[in-house]
């Protein structure tokens, strides 16, 4: 996590654009946390519980980015099972259609 120079605290600012680069619906969620705190001179978040609420709404943005990762990989694998059901059932097609010897 990124920190202001004289503090060592992440500034407000590096929180918010990190949190707004998530998908969304985080990011809408940090811009309505974010009307309600004041900005100090040295733009640091001095209330800790406003630096809990945007670390933690990067930190689902991230698991959730994750997640959207996974989904797609499952996505793919399901539809190359689909494919291979799919060739499976031509073949048994095929192999009904086939003459028989008499």
């Amino acid at each position: 996590m990124p920190t202001g120079r004289a503090t060592g605290k992440p500034t407000r600012q590096l929180l918010f654009q990190e949190a707004i680069s998530l998908p969304r619906p985080m990011a809408s969620s940090v811009a309505l946390v974010d009307l309600g705190s004041p900005t100090t001179s040295a733009d640091t978040c001095s209330d800790t519980a406003m630096e809990r609420i945007l670390q933690e709404i990067v930190a689902v943005g991230r698991r959730l980015e994750a997640m959207d990762t996974k989904i797609t990989v499952l996505s793919t694998a399901f539809s190359l099972i689909q494919a291979d059901i799919a060739g499976f059932q031509d073949k048994v097609t095929d192999l009904d259609h086939r003459p028989t010897d008499v």
